[in-house]
Formats: structure tokens, C-alpha cells, sequence
């Protein structure tokens, strides 16, 4: 009898170790788990290629027809009723997509005056400057006016650039020097107007056709020849 109650409590004292152990063990998992690092990989989204987009060209501004930009000289003598005068011309054909662009500059000795369509004074003395767009398909000529304070012969000097667009790169120079003689100074130098002066020849010719006109009016008004007739 003493041995079966042994055994009993025993197997009580068993199963109460088991009870008590089972929950530990399982709590101290659980604990593990939680507190345990966790690693992530992350998989990169895969990249997306439109085979249809074509990459963007620039392209290079430039004339496919070359334009004509020239200096010529119209008049090279100066006195008082003319003027020097020299024609730019500038022609960028229609074939060219581009803007030609003409930078322009015109050099004189002191007591010479120069005018003209689009130039300005320029910093140093004796130059003018100018800068000038022509689009496709369109023509520009500038004349420039040259005036002299004293008589002699002077060298005027034309020089610049002309390029495509905005590529400067691609530029092209100009350049002309051509001689002036001034027979007499200009009436008015200072006074960007063309000079004018009416020549003596024009002024005798409207005298004598005044003249005329006014000899045929005091025929015409002669009164009327009064005949006297003597009877006998």
C-alpha cells in the first residue's frame, strides 16, 4: 500500500515539473523570436525602355547656301552737293534655315563723319559699329552716308563678320578699304541728311526759262495797232 502511494506521487511530482517547464519553454521561444533580427532584401523594379523614344540631336546652325554679304563703293568723290557714299548689300537665300547675322564696322580719319541705317558710334574715336539680321528668303541693303570737314583724299576701312544663327564659330570676315576725294568740304558735315546743294547751271537754266516765260506774257499783252487813215 506504502508503494502505491509512493508511485502516485511520484507521477504527481512528474507531471507537475512537466506542467511547469512546458509553459517556460515555450514563453522563452516566443521571446526569442520577437526580439530576433530580422533581415530584408530588397529587389530592385526592373527598369522600363520605350523601344520607340529616339534620343534628341541638336543640330548645328549653318547655311546650306552661302549668303552674299559684299561693300561696294556708289560714289567716291565729296563736295558740296554729294556725298560719299558706299552700299552694303546682305542676301541669305531662302534654302538656309538659319538667320545671317552681320557685324559691321567702318573706320575713318578725324574730320570725317560717317552715317548710316542701324550703325552707332562705337568707343573708339573715328569708328562706327553696326549689327544686322537677315531671315531666310530676305534681302537688306544699308547705305552709308560719308561727309568731310576739309578737302583732300582720305582711306575709309570697312571690316566685320557675318555667321549662321548663333554659331559664332562658323564665321566668315569682310573687308574693303577704298579711297575718297574731297573736292570741297560738305555744307553741312554734321547733319546726317544727304547733302543737296542746287549746281549754278540749274539756277541760270530756271532764269532764263523765267525769263522767257515772262517776255512770251508781256508780248501777249502789246494793246491792239491803231491804223489812221488821212481822206483827202
Amino acid at each position: 500500500m506504502e508503494q502505491s502511494i509512493k508511485r502516485a506521487l511520484l507521477m504527481l511530482c512528474v507531471l507537475s515539473i512537466f506542467t511547469v517547464a512546458i509553459p517556460i519553454a515555450i514563453a522563452e521561444e516566443n521571446q526569442t523570436n520577437a526580439t530576433g533580427t530580422i533581415t530584408a532584401t530588397a529587389t530592385p523594379a526592373p527598369t522600363v525602355t520605350d523601344p520607340t523614344a529616339s534620343p534628341t540631336v541638336v543640330k548645328e546652325a549653318k547655311f546650306r547656301v552661302g549668303p552674299t554679304v559684299k561693300l561696294r563703293p556708289v560714289n567716291d568723290v565729296i563736295n558740296k552737293s554729294s556725298d560719299g557714299l558706299v552700299e552694303l548689300y546682305m542676301d541669305n537665300p531662302s534654302l538656309n534655315d538659319v538667320t545671317l547675322n552681320v557685324d559691321a564696322r567702318i573706320s575713318v580719319p578725324t574730320g570725317i563723319h560717317v552715317y548710316g541705317q542701324g550703325f552707332g558710334e562705337a568707343g573708339a574715336a573715328g569708328t562706327v559699329y553696326g549689327t544686322f539680321a537677315v531671315p531666310p528668303g530676305k534681302a537688306r541693303t544699308i547705305y552709308i552716308t560719308i561727309k568731310a570737314e576739309k578737302t583732300g583724299e582720305f582711306f575709309a576701312q570697312f571690316s566685320g563678320l557675318y555667321w549662321p544663327g548663333d554659331n559664332k564659330d562658323e564665321y566668315n570676315p569682310i573687308s574693303l578699304t577704298h579711297p575718297f576725294k574731297v573736292y570741297e568740304p560738305s555744307p553741312n558735315p554734321d547733319n546726317p541728311e544727304p547733302s543737296q546743294e542746287i549746281p549754278y547751271t540749274w539756277i541760270i537754266l530756271a532764269a532764263v526759262i523765267l525769263g522767257g516765260i515772262g517776255l512770251i506774257f508781256a508780248l501777249g499783252r502789246r494793246p491792239p495797232k491803231t491804223e489812221v487813215n488821212i481822206e483827202q
